[in-house]
């Protein structure tokens, strides 16, 4: 079939969400994501799903419209459980100004929540996960560990520490982020979140529709606590193993990082950080408005002539804060 004219992003570049143009002025985002559960608390794992799903929209610079449940769930369970998810997702759209509208349940053997959701955006603001350039700086919100987290929670072995760390991370909403990479779209060259790929997945996306090479500086990076502990004990979701093993041909390290580390960066994300690729003289603005609404971002590295990703430096010892 013919790529219909009014499709402005699709599945070429695996970006975040498919685009439709439906005039001059408005283009809609579509986007759905859903997984089992990542916390025990059942109105957490809600808000953090629909959270998740939602962030696609704010990494097209997009703003959500309304959003459409996704559930599986066993009939063994509990629906009074069933019905705290969905409190929790209700909650996150709330939040977002985004109205859940209706939805659709399936009877499976594993709890399943999240959201489909549309949104809406200028189609001549649409923020791809293309378009970076050598010498623009790497921008990313966010620490990194929330799938190596996850596997610990489900093991019984997070510290209490962790799991407050990254349950409030994972509820955090990208909106505010998003709302400021959309305002200074010029500034932004190249937009992606870091989700189920890792950084390491969704930056290769980045440089392989850019043409471009990225230099990483794995010491610049923040990272939840105790997660690189738990990754040398091989707590790690299979995810995180198989982003490593897709990246690391097009991917360099230093001698010296050792294989637990590398896990870290490649770690599947749920709700992660935005990252973008804007112009070195733009990073300082941008880095003052996004502390300004909360969401901080730090510099990781730069973007260069070639193809793959360089990472250097070491992943610094002290605990994200």
């Amino acid at each position: 079939m013919p790529r219909p004219r009014s499709l402005l992003v699709g599945t070429e570049t695996r970006d975040d969400a498919a685009v439709w143009k439906l005039d001059a002025r408005r283009a809609l985002v579509a986007t759905l994501d859903f997984f089992a559960p990542v916390v025990d608390d059942p109105r957490d794992y809600g808000y953090i799903a629909a959270a998740n799903a939602l962030s696609d929209v704010y990494a097209m610079g997009g703003t959500p419209l309304y959003a459409l449940n996704l559930v599986g769930w066993p009939r063994s369970q509990p629906f009074e459980l069933l019905g705290e998810i969905l409190a929790g997702g209700a909650q996150a759209a709330a939040e977002a100004r985004c109205p859940i509208v209706g939805g659709h349940s399936v009877d499976d053997l594993e709890p399943k929540y999240g959201l489909a959701v549309t949104g809406l955006v200028d189609p001549r603001r649409v923020l791809r996960n293309r378009g970076a350039k050598p010498g623009d700086v790497l921008l990313l919100g966010k620490a990194l560990g929330t799938g190596i987290a996850v596997s610990a929670i489900k093991k019984g072995v997070a510290s209490p520490e962790l799991i407050a760390a990254a349950t409030a991370q994972m509820k955090q909403l990208n909106r505010a982020a998003g709302e400021v990479y959309a305002k200074h779209f010029k500034s932004v060259r190249a937009l992606t979140d870091v989700t189920g790929f890792g950084l390491l997945g969704h930056l290769d996306s980045m440089l392989g529709a850019s043409k471009c090479k990225a230099r990483l500086d794995a010491a610049a990076l923040a990272v939840l606590p105790g997660v690189r502990e738990l990754a040398r004990d091989g707590v790690l979701p299979g995810g995180t193993k198989a982003n490593l093993a897709y990246v690391s041909e097009r991917t360099t390290f230093p001698a010296a990082m050792s294989e637990s580390d590398r896990l870290v960066l490649a770690d599947a994300q749920t709700n992660g950080g935005l990252l973008a690729a804007v112009p070195e003289k733009a990073a300082p603005k941008l880095l003052r408005a996004l502390a300004d609404v909360g969401a901080p971002a730090r510099v990781i590295g730069s973007v260069v002539r070639g193809a793959g990703i360089e990472v250097t430096g070491e992943i610094p010892a002290a605990p994200a804060r």
